[in-house]
């Protein structure tokens, strides 16, 4: 070194972290015959001044984005923090996280919001009508549509409820109006609306959502209105087409339609196939096999867990651990039995302002058997819950899930009943993220420890219903700080969540999905109705 030139003391800095890593000086050093420009420049990189720190942080994946940290601003003198961190030697992810945010700052976030970030996805799920090609499985659709994302590339039935919340909040209330369109063209060119848009879903259905899509639709347009209440009303037809085929007396079951003992009617999924789903062959396939039962009736129980929306869960299963007892088309689940008295309470709505009297009474009558139903055979007192109701055995399933809000939501519970459903709330379903969807883990997608979005709305919007506010908005902030905090690890919104770690949700025949249409839908819905939520987490 010449006279008084100075060695900069950034390079003293990474030449102590070589030395102190093993490293020989000579690798900084051009190379014999190199000439000057060839030479890296006398600036050390973070990984050079932080080394054992630097990899730590990047291995543990403390933050997604590993330019986050290589972006980030020492508060200190860096030999100190790498002291320290030394001297400390934070074991687990989340002390080097903390120890990582006492000593720099990390670079701002991008300045968007959750729910711009959603109102952008929005143009990205969105398709045009679909003339399908000739011989493509895919249905026939006239007006734009929301699909929820990743493998489902075709509008879906109950989803579709949860992703117009939110396309309503955003205001796209044309979207909503064209997805019912689309919905009301489904009910007259099959006679009721499949699990799908494809030609292998036309053997079911899913959770009759029609009539809550409906309510989203002021009375107003006397043509559209007779149009819709006409879809109204040939869906209910189709839920219970099979009175008409049930037994002579006693208990028994045709298609979508029970009768229990007493001569009570009350509805079950069900599908009209009896063979391996198109859209999961192999796994049925492999679930019949040495299953040890007949193979028509499995399936059909596959298929009809698949139209109820929770396939699967522990819900429909005989062992919570082995798929092949799903006995779906054996119980009569209390979400569909409330949606049931939603759709004929909104056909009697609508037949009363179309001054059609003879159909309101006839709709209001049969709304108000169901709901004297639900709470005679669905409501367990001792247990401060609403089950489902297993028919072989004549008595409620032991199964805690989210289904139980579902009479909340619609309007059937009593006081009384929703302030136990709160108190079960507090005590078993609600977790750190959100709402379980059921206690047990089984591995599969519809239990512990996943919580799904439109569950959220039912839990939030039922016990909002009754008074239940405070516990309504723990609800949904846990909720809405799950999907962001997930947002912000990995920049995508997902299908479902794990809401006991507040992480990416799994289980289930496919990895878990991104999009995602009833997520995006009931996270802004919240972020509406809590605007607060939002401003917590800017």
């Amino acid at each position: 070194m010449k006279g008084n030139k100075r060695v900069p003391a950034a390079l003293l800095l990474a030449a102590a972290w070589l030395a102190a890593t093993g490293q020989a000086a000579a690798q900084t050093t051009p190379a014999q015959g190199a000439s000057k420009s060839d030479v890296m420049p006398d600036v050390p990189t973070p990984q050079q001044l932080f080394g054992p720190l630097y990899q730590a942080v990047q291995t543990a994946h403390i933050y997604p984005d590993a330019k986050t940290f290589a972006d980030a601003v020492p508060k200190a003198d860096p030999q100190a923090i790498l002291a320290q961190y030394r001297q400390q030697q934070p074991r687990d992810k989340a002390a080097l996280q903390a120890f990582v945010e006492r000593h720099f700052t990390l670079p701002a976030p991008a300045a968007i919001t959750l729910r711009q970030h959603i109102a952008s996805l929005w143009p990205v799920l969105t398709r045009p009508p679909l003339d399908p090609p000739r011989w493509s499985s895919a249905l026939p659709l006239p007006a734009s549509y929301v699909v929820p994302g990743g493998r489902f590339r075709e509008i879906y039935y109950w989803d579709s409820y949860f992703t117009m919340l939110g396309l309503q909040a955003d205001h796209r209330s044309d979207l909503v109006e064209s997805m019912i369109v689309g919905f009301q063209s489904l009910i007259e060119r099959y006679g009721h609306i499949p699990n799908g848009t494809r030609s292998y879903y036309l053997s079911r259905s899913q959770p009759p959502f029609f009539a809550a899509m409906a309510q989203l639709k002021p009375l107003g347009d006397t043509a559209a209105d007779a149009r819709l209440l006409a879809a109204l009303r040939r869906e209910h037809d189709y839920w219970m087409r099979g009175a008409a085929c049930l037994p002579q007396s006693g208990q028994g079951a045709c298609e979508h339609v029970v009768r229990l003992a007493d001569g009570t009617i009350l509805n079950r999924y069900w599908d009209a196939k009896d063979t391996p789903r198109d859209e999961a062959t192999q796994p049925d396939l492999d679930t019949a096999r040495d299953s040890g039962r007949s193979t028509p009736e499995l399936f059909r129980d596959l298929r009809a867990a698949a139209e109820s929306g929770w396939d699967f869960s522990s819900r429909w299963q005989d062992d919570p651990q082995r798929l092949a007892t799903v006995h779906t088309t054996a119980i009569a689940p209390v979400d569909l039995n409330s949606l049931l008295y939603q759709l004929e309470g909104e056909v009697a709505r609508r037949c009363e302002a179309a001054h059609d009297t003879a159909c309101a009474a006839q709709y209001r009558q049969a709304s108000a058997t169901r709901a004297a139903a639900i709470q005679r055979i669905f409501w367990v007192g001792a247990e401060q819950r609403y089950a489902d109701y297993d028919l072989r055995h004549q008595r409620p399933t032991a199964v805690l899930s989210a289904a139980t809000y579902y009479p909340l939501w619609v309007g059937i519970a009593t006081p009384a009943q929703a302030a136990a459903v709160a108190d079960t709330t507090r005590r078993q379903l609600l977790a750190e993220g959100g709402v379980r969807t059921t206690l047990l883990r089984t591995g599969q997608q519809w239990d512990a420890p996943n919580g799904w979005a439109p569950l959220q709305w039912i839990a939030v919007d039922g016990l909002s219903r009754y008074g239940h506010t405070a516990l309504a908005r723990d609800i949904a902030g846990r909720w809405v700080n799950t999907v962001h905090r997930t947002w912000l690890e990995t920049g995508k919104l997902l299908e479902k969540y794990d809401v006991e770690e507040r992480k990416t949700g799994g289980g289930g025949e496919y990895p878990t999905q991104d999009g995602f249409g009833w997520t995006n839908g009931v996270t802004s819905a919240l972020l509406e109705r809590y605007p607060d939520l939002g401003r917590e987490r800017e």
